[in-house]
């Protein structure tokens, strides 16, 4: 997902010139089309494809899903990359903090409706792209849509660790199958992001650009998770670098993953057969 530009567009073209067939998920389709001709191009791929989908719009995510279940009963890898940084509290078509819903509740619903054909793939690898800036987050639960109280960052590092406790929660309910989840941080990578704000934020990105790194470099370590013999059968941890490390200690309680998994859960509505704790393939 996400696949239009940056981090999301070079996973894409390191998979395609690997040889797989890859359906980019993007949101404005002349960027989408422009992204499919590029990669398939220089991977000299006829194995590229492209959905349109706003990924901060559940009705969207499940038509999307849906479509995918037509298309690809198999889905070996799913990359969870699409992402949103919000200085000004918006809110979503569904009523929804926008921050919240893209970068974490867009991962949990489009998840838990592929899952069948992830499974169906037999050893099927789900890769979430989350960021250091979950460290020193919490997760508010009396607050969690930033109604009484909102700061762009803020909501933005909630977002962060809480893809980093559903894969870990989404580890512990897949334990018994041959799916994997595992997360990571990508690195400071030169992209648009952030762009879509005014202000102090637009230019704090642009005056960093010049030390990050390029989205090739940005990333290696989404396409090490979805592609690497490495990591086959490694889940529930939590990427640096291409290497295991530690991600923050509130990320690694279980009360909180499996209360923002039920929140998750009552603000998605996903399908009944998602997965129960326990439960294998």
């Amino acid at each position: 997902t996400g696949a239009s530009n940056g981090i999301g567009k070079a996973t894409a073209s390191a998979l395609a010139a690997m040889g797989a067939r890859v359906v980019l998920v993007c949101r404005d389709r002349a960027r989408g089309e422009a992204a499919r001709a590029e990669i398939a191009r220089e991977a000299a791929s006829d194995a590229v494809e492209l959905e349109i989908a706003d990924l901060s719009s559940q009705a969207e995510i499940r038509g999307l899903a849906s479509r995918m279940a037509v298309a690809h009963p198999r889905i070996d890898v799913l990359v969870n990359n699409a992402g949103a940084v919000n200085t000004v509290r918006t809110t979503t078509v569904d009523g929804l903090e926008t921050t919240f819903a893209v970068n974490h509740l867009a991962y949990f619903l489009l998840t838990n409706l592929l899952l069948e054909q992830i499974r169906a793939a037999g050893r099927g690898r789900i890769v979430n792209v989350s960021s250091r800036a979950h460290m020193g987050a919490r997760i508010d639960f009396d607050d969690l849509q930033g109604a009484r109280r909102y700061g762009g960052m803020r909501a933005y590092g909630q977002s962060k660790l809480a893809n980093v406790l559903f894969t870990y929660e989404l580890a512990r309910r897949l334990a018994g199958s041959d799916v994997t989840a595992n997360c990571l941080h990508p690195g400071v990578v030169a992209t648009g992001f952030g762009h879509n704000n005014p202000g102090l934020l637009k230019f704090a990105v642009s005056m960093i650009r010049p030390f990050v790194l390029d989205a090739g470099r940005g990333a290696e370590t989404s396409v090490y998770l979805a592609a690497s013999a490495e990591v086959a059968g490694v889940t529930g941890q939590y990427f640096a670098k291409c290497k295991a490390v530690r991600s923050s200690p509130a990320s690694y309680d279980t009360a909180t993953a499996a209360r923002l998994w039920q929140v998750s859960e009552e603000l998605t509505q996903p399908r009944t057969d998602a997965p129960a704790r326990g439960g294998g393939a």
